[in-house]
Parts: C-alpha cells; structure tokens; sequence
C-alpha cells in the first residue's frame, strides 16, 4: 500500500494491447498503476501511469520494478509461431521466473499470469473442453513450448505458496490491436479458408479479457483458495472462424474471403516454408506454419464455466458489438497504421 493506502499495482507490458487496456481499465478504477516495459509510451504518461523501462530478462531490473507492489499483472510475453527459442526463452520462460522470485522477495500479495490456450493445443479439434486437458507431448513452436515452460513453473510457484491465479485467454482482438486484425487486414488479399471444414473456435473481445484479469485479482483477495488455478476464458461465443475473419475484414471495409484450400496442402506449403527458412536463415517468418495450417482448420472452443463460477466473469461486450466498435474505430482512420 502506498501513502494514500492505495494499492500499489504493477503491469508488466503496460504499453501492449491487453496490458495498455488492463492498465486503462485500473485507472479508471482510480487505482495507482506502474507500468513495466521495454518501451516508453505517452498514452500512458496521459493516463498518469509511472514507466518503468527494463527488460525482463533482466534480473535485477524486474527485482527492481516489484519492491514495493501488491499485485502484479504478468501479461509481456513474446508473442508469435517463428523465431529462434532462445528470442522466446529469455522474456517467457526467464522473464516469468524472474517474476516469480521478485514476489516472492518482496512478498508481493496478488500475481495474475497471462498465458495462452495454445500449450495444450494438440493439432486437433478442441470443443468444449475445459481445464483439465492435459499438455500435448510435444509443442508445436518455440511460442508455445516457452508458454508450456512458463505456466508451470507459475502452477509450481503456487504449490509453493505464491498467490497466482493463471489466465489462457483466446485470440484476443479489438480496436487497436497490433496482431490478429493487423495481420489478417493486411493480409487480406492472400487469404485462403483452409480446409472444408468452418470450424467453431473462442475469441476474447480486448474489454472482456482486460476485466477478466481485474476480476482474478479480485478474487485472490477475496478467495486466496483459488490460488493456482487456471483458467480459459473467452468470449463464450463460439463462431466459425471465417465468419470471425471476415467480419474483421468487413469491418475493415475489405472483401470476404471465399476461396478454399485443402488442409493438407496448406500444411505441406508451410512445412517447406518451414524448412527454407531454417536452413537459409531467413529473415521474418513464413507466410504459412504447420501450427497455424492447424489452427486454421480445427475447432477450439472451450468451457469457460470455472471463470464464471470462480472470478464472477461474464463477458459484458459481444462479438456483434466488438465487430461494430472495431468498424468505427477502422473508419475514424485509426487502424491504418
């Protein structure tokens, strides 16, 4: 607590889509917010929000941000399906441990972890499960076996009596986001459906899942019993994921996309994609991966009954008026750069 008795709070990636949107969502709430990044971002300074600049692989520099916290959102993490292991390693798996042990000097009260429904995606359809499936025997990228990595040593860190409660939102998006209607917008005319199938899968409109994380944090305080848990949350609507796609693209006032492809095709251009971009040294990352030809044409949706039942969530902005906030926010102009 500080001076005021306000409670001391702590985003890591404050200037990122779900943690900028965290921290909004926080000031709002009147509450006293630091900010943990790589980079310095002026719509926060607007916010009134405090910056920290360091690198979480940095030991002490993350010792450093925590001394004096009482909750801590973890959300940075190198996000993506190509990249060296050692580019996802240090922030995901490095930067989480250090995390943990900078509660742990401080006693930091309350920790919510972000991580992705991706470590237990096994390359088949998912529907309705919950959060008993267990982690594949093999992850399919250097992403999601980082993730895998981090997560349990957050489940480990809670047997040891850190206060944590994990989250695994999915497919997050919205105005301003930089990565799942970024890409797909500017991608739009190379865009192929993959397989026959329209599969169902989850997406998190970018309030829901920020107030997720502020109801987990409620809930360790007021529920510390549910420390150690994990949850899947989502919007509770699953959709085909090319009507998901092309709403964003509506939105965005481009066309749908119609032309279909064979899942094993698509899966075999981006093994060989793949192997170019290994064995050349390839900068960027291959227009198609495996992971993502499986992605693209299987279901995953999930049971998200333990967050209603536990954290209180109940997603408060549907997919037909996060598309429409999205298309407002593409015409004001505000999602051409």
């Amino acid at each position: 607590m500080n001076e005021k008795g306000k409670t001391e709070i702590l985003v890591t990636g404050g200037g990122g889509f779900l943690g900028k949107a965290i921290v909004k969502q926080l000031v709002e709430n009147g509450e006293t917010v630091t900010s943990f990044s790589r980079g310095y971002y002026p719509e926060l300074k607007a916010l009134g929000v405090k910056q920290i600049q360091g690198d979480l692989g940095d030991r002490d520099a993350v010792t450093n941000a925590l001394e004096g916290m009482d909750l801590v959102f973890h959300v940075a993490a190198k996000a993506g399906v190509w990249g060296r292991y050692n580019e996802y390693y240090v922030p995901n798996v490095l930067g989480t441990k250090n995390i943990i042990d900078a509660c742990r000097l401080h006693q930091v009260g309350r920790l919510v972890y972000t991580s992705s429904p991706s470590v237990v995606f096994d390359g088949h359809d998912m529907e309705g499960v919950n959060e008993s499936v267990p982690y594949p025997a093999k992850s399919h990228n250097n992403y999601t076996k980082t993730k895998t990595i981090a997560e349990k040593e957050i489940t480990q860190a809670a047997n040891q009596g850190l206060n944590v409660i994990t989250l695994r939102p999915h497919l997050i998006w919205g105005p301003e986001d930089p990565h799942l209607v970024k890409r797909i917008v500017e991608r739009a005319h190379k865009l192929v459906r993959v397989g026959n199938k329209n599969s169902f899968v989850d997406t998190i409109y970018i309030d829901n899942a920020a107030e997720a994380h502020i109801l987990a944090a409620k809930s360790l305080l007021e529920k510390p019993e549910l420390s150690g848990k994990i949850y899947f949350i989502s919007n509770s609507e699953p959709v085909p994921i090319w009507d998901i796609v092309n709403g964003i693209l509506q939105a965005a006032g481009l066309d749908p996309i119609t032309k279909t492809v064979p899942h094993k095709l698509v899966w075999t251009v981006g093994a060989v994609l793949e192997f170019v971009y290994k064995v050349f040294m390839l900068k960027g990352e291959p227009v198609m991966t495996r992971f993502v030809a499986d992605e693209l044409a299987t279901a995953h949706w999930f049971d998200i009954t333990a967050a209603k039942t536990d954290l209180g969530y109940i997603p408060r902005v549907s997919i037909q008026e996060g598309l429409s906030r999205l298309q407002q926010w593409m015409r004001e102009g505000k999602g051409d750069g």
